[in-house]
């Protein structure tokens, strides 16, 4: 059974329906305002709230190799099963400690946290982005959204503002290109008044030599 990750409240139980629910939305329509700042060659990104693994399969197909980090175990071995693919590699850790993650030492061209911000307090978002920044290559991109909107009964969520964390993300050296405001995708969130930020934001470079990599497994 999942351990108990504060914000995972819920997940478990239904996974089941939330899969077959996120399977019905594809990679290329939920992120369509951040496309443009996924690398376009291959590239080590990060998955983080991987959930089934519809994203991390989109981007192993694009080439990338992918860490997919994904707490409730329900969701994580339904992923590994739906998505095989051989650069993927998983993970069972979570913000904002990420434990298993940073203890690899790796570094990432890009860092994926898609409707996983929400469940996070403002210490654990103030420690979570700490963690983060430290994980991000220089050049690297930083790709998340905020969820605004009623909280689904028995979840936890925090109605998280773009200001707030464009301000955290600025004072842990991530430079804001992209603050974007879209509508839900999936019908019942729209009907419930959800609506997303998405944010983008780039590493600042601040040396010129280059950063040796161990290998992903």
């Amino acid at each position: 059974m999942s351990t108990n990750v504060p914000g995972t409240e819920g997940y478990a139980e239904e996974a089941p329906a939330l899969i077959a629910k996120w399977r019905d939305v594809s990679f290329e329509n939920l992120h369509r305002p951040v496309l443009h700042l996924v690398p376009k060659s291959p590239a080590r990104v990060l998955d983080l709230g991987s959930g089934m693994g519809r994203d991390a399969a989109a981007l192993a197909a694009m080439g990338h190799s992918v860490v997919a980090v994904e707490p409730v175990d329900e969701l994580r071995v339904a992923a590994t099963s739906l998505y095989p693919a051989p650069n993927i590699h998983w993970f069972d850790d979570s913000l904002p400690e990420l434990a298993t993650i940073t203890k690899l030492a790796f570094r990432f061209n890009a860092v994926l946290i898609t409707a996983v911000w929400m469940h996070l307090d403002e210490s654990q978002r103030q420690q979570g982005m700490h963690v983060i920044g430290k994980l991000i290559e220089e050049d690297g991109h930083l790709i998340m959204s905020l969820r605004h909107g009623p909280t689904p009964i028995g979840r936890r969520m925090f109605d998280v503002s773009a200001a707030e964390t464009i301000a955290l993300a600025e004072a842990h050296g991530l430079a804001l290109v992209l603050n974007a405001e879209a509508e839900s995708v999936q019908q019942g969130n729209r009907r419930s008044g959800v609506t997303w930020t998405w944010l983008g934001f780039k590493k600042a470079r601040i040396s010129a030599s280059p950063y040796e990599q161990p290998q992903v497994p």
